[in-house]
């Protein structure tokens, strides 16, 4: 059998008792009461060290009848103006009653107050509870209820003056105002009459007044700045002599392998126009090997398109456009490339906004502005076109697509809203007609996509319209040298 163990080191524990801690003696005990007895009062206490300190002090219940939280505050502070030790209790069995109420957890509030069984009876004097100790007294509350009613009282006066001070001056404010928006529509008044004074022009901007989307205040000046911005974005007409492996035919096959790409991404109008302008301004300004001209166009396009589009495509869709000859890391930085190369600049009027401002004079007709698309497109192929201006190719284009549909002459209206007159659309007009009238389709993709019912068959109408004038025109020529 094991030999007993000694009295002296006994436990004896009750595991219903929440509160008990062990009596085990231990040589460290027994060194620290000898040594207690020695120690002078102002040396504090040593600390024994126990395994359930911490959970006896945190996880130990409050008892029902038994509140300590003020007599402990109370204590504390009685023992902080003495100078003395402050002693922690012991902890203490539960009572019946206690024990009664353990279970249930029920803890009736009582309106006496709480004091130590110790400690003195206090008379009428009544404390303010510390901060986090969960009592909250009324008297305090109606004493703040109070003084927030007296001062709101004492200063409702003051705010009534205040109130009448900012009613007078907001009507003082106030009459200036209105004086304000007639001196600025007499000036919009005079600047629309600078812009009209030919009374054959009407102002066609006054019916879009009430649409905030068409900023018929501004739409002048807009114009007057995308025809100061456009020959700032325009590319190098010559840029074709700087390169050494390339030349214009390859340009137009770039391009329209393009137009086909656009019209398998369904992507805008306006996309198109940017991406050859990318194209045109960067040959501008750097030499690309033959090798590396589809891959500009592809950035081109992808670039175009993150800035036009609302969903532009992914690089995936551009790689797998161009048969997986580039990857994704290369197209991408080509795309910074191009951007560091054109100073990130794509503020590009684009032909598009133009031709919508001069079909506005035309009443908005549909085939005409259908056939003015074609022919916009064209000065995307042909590198002729590099050395005109947007705005003037947009007014040509809407010339000769009434010229064909016979919509009547080029009148003061349309001569004002395009900026151009006859002969200023004249050199832009010949071009058109003499891509229209070549022998051979050259830009096989283009060709096919205005072919279709879509577009009114718009390739077809106006190359043979191109063909037939042309045929006239010879015959008037020799009719006048005969």
């Amino acid at each position: 059998m094991p030999p007993a163990r000694p009295a002296s080191r006994r436990t004896v524990t009750n595991e219903n008792d929440e509160n008990a801690t062990t009596t085990r003696m231990t040589r460290a005990k027994a060194a620290a009461l000898t040594s207690s007895q020695d120690v002078s009062a102002a040396d504090p206490p040593k600390k024994t060290v126990t395994r359930k300190a911490t959970t006896t002090s945190t996880t130990r219940k409050r008892n029902a009848l038994g509140d300590v939280t003020n007599a402990k505050g109370e204590v504390e502070g009685k023992a902080g103006k003495e100078g003395k030790e402050v002693k922690k209790p012991l902890a203490t069995k539960q009572g019946p009653v206690s024990k009664a109420a353990a279970p249930t957890g029920v803890t009736k509030a009582s309106k006496t107050t709480t004091r130590t069984v110790l400690g003195p009876k206090e008379k009428t004097t009544i404390k303010r509870p510390a901060s986090g100790s969960g009592v909250s007294s009324a008297t305090a509350k109606k004493r703040v209820i109070k003084e927030v009613k007296e001062k709101e009282v004492e200063e409702a006066p003051a705010k009534e003056n205040t109130k009448q001070t900012k009613a007078k001056v907001e009507t003082k404010s106030l009459e200036p105002i209105e004086e304000v928006p007639k001196i600025e529509t007499k000036a919009v008044v005079e600047e629309k009459l600078e812009h009209f004074d030919d009374p054959e022009v009407p102002d066609l901007d006054e019916e879009d007044a009430n649409d905030p989307l068409m900023v018929s205040e501004y739409v002048c000046e807009i114009f007057d700045y995308l025809k100061e911005l456009e020959i700032a974005t325009m590319a190098n007409p010559k840029y074709m002599d700087n390169q050494t492996e390339l030349e214009w035919k390859m340009r137009g096959i770039l391009v329209d392998w393009l137009l086909e790409v656009h019209t398998r991404f369904r992507l805008l109008p306006e996309t198109l126009f940017l991406a050859v302008n990318i194209i045109d301004r960067f040959l501008s300004r750097k030499i690309v090997q033959l090798d590396r001209l589809q891959l500009v166009g592809v950035t081109a396009m992808f670039i175009a398109s993150k800035y036009e589009e609302v969903l532009s495509p992914h690089v995936q869709n551009f790689r797998h456009v161009a048969d997986d000859g580039f990857t994704e890391e290369e197209i991408l930085s080509a795309e910074r490339f191009v951007l560091s190369a054109l100073d990130y600049d794509l503020s590009f009027p684009n032909p598009m906004n133009f031709l919508r401002r001069i079909s506005k004079a035309d009443n908005y007709d549909i085939q005409t502005r259908t056939l003015g698309k074609y022919l916009l497109e064209i000065s995307c192929l042909d590198h002729r076109f590099i050395g005109y201006p947007p705005s003037q190719i947009s007014a040509a284009a809407m010339y000769l697509a009434r010229l064909v549909l016979e919509r009547g002459e080029w009148d003061a209206v349309l001569a004002h809203y395009s900026g151009y007159t006859e002969e200023e659309i004249q050199p832009v007009l010949d071009l058109m007609i003499d891509y229209l009238s070549a022998p051979v389709v050259v830009h096989e993709a283009f060709f096919k996509k205005y072919a279709s019912k879509k577009f009114l068959k718009a390739s077809i109408v106006l190359r043979q319209w191109a063909k037939k004038y042309c045929a006239d025109q010879a015959a008037e020529a020799k009719s006048t040298k005969a």
